[in-house]
């Protein structure tokens, strides 16, 4: 297992980890590849052609380039056949193929089709921690923990990994072993899902840190962003794992809600109503008067306050919450995570953007009961990018989608310039004393 080593920076109430976890070329998962199709009705289609050049190779030479594509692809892929076969499946919907193929000319087909993706290989970013849905056999205080991190591969295009891992009072923690390969979440069939909401699943062979979520619907194709992961309590005792995260086009946003009750079947669906409009968007990890709230910065520079009688329904132009005040967050304000409740009230991480487009992370404290009430807030940042840690894809930038208390500690891992996963603990308490 990764280890995470305490070490208390001197000029901060953060203890910082030396681990981090980059981005890995090596990480790559099997994925459909689309030629930009024309018409794949049409005979002379880009798909129609490639198919037709598979049948005119005689059984000797199918054999030979099947053989090859296993060598050089089996041992750096989970099933892999399996994937081929299904593959060829989806292709034989779109395109007419003889009834009688040899299932290694099938497989041959479906790996034209296919090409190996590196989810990971441009950066990685933006983390969000959650309680594992086992937390069976752990010592007293520990928590098994479930972090989600925003991938970046070719094309820039973002999808959802995991980490699991267990984490103790005092901070320190471990990292289970990431397997050798992965695989994507998947659409079972006969599933059915509410209207605009996709259901996926993970292979029941598959662990979850070696399931991705890549983007399925056409508001996602430009990727799945930011995901910001909450544990929450319906009541009697009824919990549910939800995310806000952001689904891009490639030209418009919109925020969407993933659901699960145990990180192997999961639903994607909108965030309907005015509000969906917006990013960032950070869920309270309850209901509050029997509504349900959010952050969010729905001006693009304020954080503002909603409320809701629908979780997917959110027609609330909100509440100002908290505008800039400080020179690190002049150019804007936003939420790095859903509300973590203390016994001093709402405890909510934040971010400002300062001269030069440089991002910090403060803390705000919300009254439990009122949470539109401010009762303390961060005058300098907690952290923010220094060192190495200023040098990345996107420099000057520290950011977390999300914390989890652990006993009397915060454990909070963290994005570091778009470039890698760092991870900090502090003492709750010297926190919300550190606020003014």
């Amino acid at each position: 297992m990764l280890q995470g080593v305490i070490r208390r920076e001197s000029d901060s109430l953060l203890t910082v980890h030396p681990l981090k976890l980059r981005a890995a070329p090596s990480q790559v998962v099997i994925r459909p590849f689309h030629l930009g199709w024309q018409s794949t009705n049409s005979s002379n289609s880009r798909s129609n052609r490639l198919v037709s050049d598979v049948l005119s190779l005689d059984d000797v030479q199918v054999e030979s380039e099947y053989r090859a594509i296993l060598s050089d692809f089996s041992e750096r892929h989970w099933q892999t056949e399996r994937t081929f076969d299904k593959r060829y499946a989806e292709v034989a919907q779109s395109v007419t193929l003889p009834a009688d193929l040899s299932l290694t000319r099938q497989r041959l087909i479906g790996a034209y089709f296919c090409h190996e993706y590196s989810y990971s290989a441009a950066a990685l970013m933006n983390p969000s921690v959650v309680p594992h849905p086992d937390q069976s056999g752990l010592s007293d205080g520990a928590i098994r923990f479930v972090m989600s991190l925003r991938a970046v591969g070719e094309g820039h295009i973002s999808s959802v990994a995991f980490r699991e891992g267990i984490v103790e009072p005092d901070g320190s923690f471990e990292l289970w072993p990431q397997p050798n390969v992965a695989t994507s979440a998947d659409m079972p069939q006969g599933l059915v899902c509410p209207p605009d909401t996709v259901c996926i699943a993970r292979h029941p062979e598959s662990t979850l840190s070696g399931t991705v979520i890549f983007p399925i619907t056409e508001q996602q194709r430009g990727g799945l962003e930011d995901l910001r992961l909450v544990h929450f309590d319906h009541g009697d005792g009824d919990f549910e794992w939800i995310g806000t995260y952001t689904a891009y086009s490639g030209s418009s946003i919109r925020s969407e809600l993933l659901r699960t009750r145990d990180f192997r079947d999961f639903s994607l669906g909108p965030i309907r109503g005015r509000a969906g409009r917006n990013k960032g968007m950070a869920l309270f990890p309850q209901k509050l008067g029997g509504s349900y709230y959010m952050l969010g910065r729905q001006d693009g520079k304020n954080l503002y306050l909603l409320s809701s009688r629908s979780l997917d329904e959110w027609d609330d132009d909100g509440q100002l919450l908290l505008e800039p005040k400080f020179p690190w967050e002049f150019i804007q304000l936003g939420n790095c995570g859903s509300p973590i409740l203390t016994e001093h009230g709402w405890l909510v991480l934040t971010h400002g953007v300062g001269a030069m487009r440089k991002y910090s992370i403060g803390a705000i404290l919300l009254d439990r009961d009122m949470p539109s009430k401010v009762l303390a807030r961060s005058s300098r940042p907690i952290l923010s990018a220094k060192d190495s840690d200023r040098d990345g894809y996107v420099p000057n930038v520290v950011y977390t989608c999300g914390a989890m208390a652990v006993g009397e500690t915060l454990f909070m891992p963290y994005g570091i310039s778009d470039s890698a996963i760092g991870f900090a603990t502090v003492p709750i308490a010297e926190l919300i004393a550190s606020l003014d």
